[in-house]
């Protein structure tokens, strides 16, 4: 089961890594958005995973309250860019 663990860290960490990549090389600001946007869905995961791996439930609220910044973040920069903010 551990290994298991590993694995899906692994797995995000590389996730995390082209996430940054197309953050940094976003050619436009929707991209940058978007590669911000992963990047808090892979964080919400990650902290998931660690509520998991050690048993400790506070961690999945520190996750849903992140996704739930991460979201309204998102629709505010997407609606700056449209112009309507």
């Amino acid at each position: 089961m551990v290994t298991i663990f590993y694995i899906t860290i692994v797995l995000i960490a590389l996730g995390m890594i082209f996430a940054i990549i197309r953050f940094i090389k976003g050619p436009t600001a929707g991209d940058r958005t978007v590669a911000l946007d992963t990047m808090t869905t892979l964080m919400v995961a990650l902290l998931v995973l660690l509520s998991a791996v050690f048993d400790r439930i506070i961690y999945v609220d520190v996750a849903l309250i992140y996704g739930v910044l991460g979201f309204i973040g998102v629709i505010v920069v997407a609606r700056y860019l449209e112009g309507a903010l």
